[in-house]
């Protein structure tokens, strides 16, 4: 049998314009470089990641800072200090600037000192500013052992901060201090760290008397520059008059320092605290020293002969109790720490 199956129509193509020429395909360059413009459209339209990824919270926002600029006008001296290079572009709070003032007029000061007479016992506070200033290279945090004078137990340790060579630079030039007030940078004699640490403390107590009178400008010299300054001037009267007694040389130049000379010999104290009164129409000054288990009787009373304030801490003071049993003049002079 046949069949005769419908046969499919031809399709009919659109006309077609004369002067119309074929749809070309992209060359993959014009491609790839497309598809980089609309992946970067896209970018921009999504909205920015934030740029901390850690895993980690933020940290709480820090106090505010203040850049790091003179805080008295650059004279001769000044220029010669330039700013450390670890503190360029640097901000200092408040309490980084005393900070480092006050370590620098002392040398040496404890954590514990620090935290009680800078930042109002705010611990947690002056542990970020040592972490960012120690960071800076500008400070040293060192923990040192207690003395021991013959006492058993455990040894107590103390924490302890110094100035860097740039730390003492940036506290000259932020510090807003007088210009004959010296600094110091660097622990020096660790077995005497625990004595000169106490010398802040006794220099506060007698700063809060001076205080009170009206004295204001406080000025800090430790016995390292009165030693220095007297012995310049022994060593020059010596050379003016090579056949001059020594004894003389020495009593003209204690009177010169207003230093006590007592038995023969002059007595220097661990600190002088000089200031103004009367709005700087005079001035004075207190010599403090800090008494400690190691002093013999001699030498406890040459100090209080030569008219210093003494202090001692309460250990030091009840072993100087038996040694001067005899004298309890002296010890009632002698004041705590």
């Amino acid at each position: 049998m046949r069949l005769d199956l419908p046969q499919e129509l031809p399709r009919q193509r659109a006309p077609e314009s004369p002067h119309s020429a074929p749809p070309l395909e992209p060359s993959p360059i014009e491609w790839r470089r497309e598809s980089l413009a609309a992946r970067a459209a896209d970018r921009r339209a999504m909205p920015q990641a934030p740029q901390n990824r850690s895993r980690h919270p933020a940290p709480s926002p820090q106090p505010e800072r203040r850049p790091v600029t003179p805080n008295r006008p650059m004279d001769q001296r000044t220029r010669r200090e330039a700013i450390p290079q670890q503190a360029i572009g640097l901000s200092l709070r408040e309490e980084e600037r005393k900070l480092l003032t006050e370590v620098g007029r002392f040398r040496v000061v404890t954590t514990r000192d620090l935290a009680e007479t800078v930042y109002s016992n705010r611990h947690l506070r002056m542990e970020r500013d040592l972490a960012f200033l120690r960071e800076r290279k500008l400070i040293e945090v060192d923990t040192v052992n207690a003395r021991r004078d013959g006492r058993g137990g455990r040894v107590e340790r103390i924490e302890v901060v110094t100035l860097t060579k740039g730390g003492q630079s940036l506290a000259r030039l932020t510090g807003g201090l007088p210009q004959d007030q010296k600094l110091y940078a660097g622990l020096v004699k660790p077995r005497e760290v625990e004595h000169d640490t106490q010398i802040y403390r006794a220099y506060r107590k007698e700063a809060e008397k001076i205080e009170r009178k009206g004295g204001t400008n406080l000025r800090v010299q430790l016995d390292f520059e009165l030693k220095s300054d007297m012995q310049k001037a022994i060593h020059a009267a010596r050379k003016a008059d090579p056949e001059r007694d020594m004894a003389e040389i020495k009593q003209q130049v204690a009177q010169q320092f207003e230093l006590p000379y007592v038995n023969d010999g002059i007595q220097i104290p661990d600190a002088r605290i000089e200031y103004d009164m009367d709005q700087g129409s005079r001035t004075g000054h207190e010599d403090i020293e800090v008494l400690t288990a190691a002093y013999r009787p001699g030498h406890l009373h040459n100090k209080a002969q030569a008219g210093f304030h003494l202090y001692a801490s309460s250990s030091d003071r009840a072993t100087l109790t038996a040694k001067i049993e005899s004298d309890h003049h002296l010890m009632e002079n002698i004041l705590e720490l």
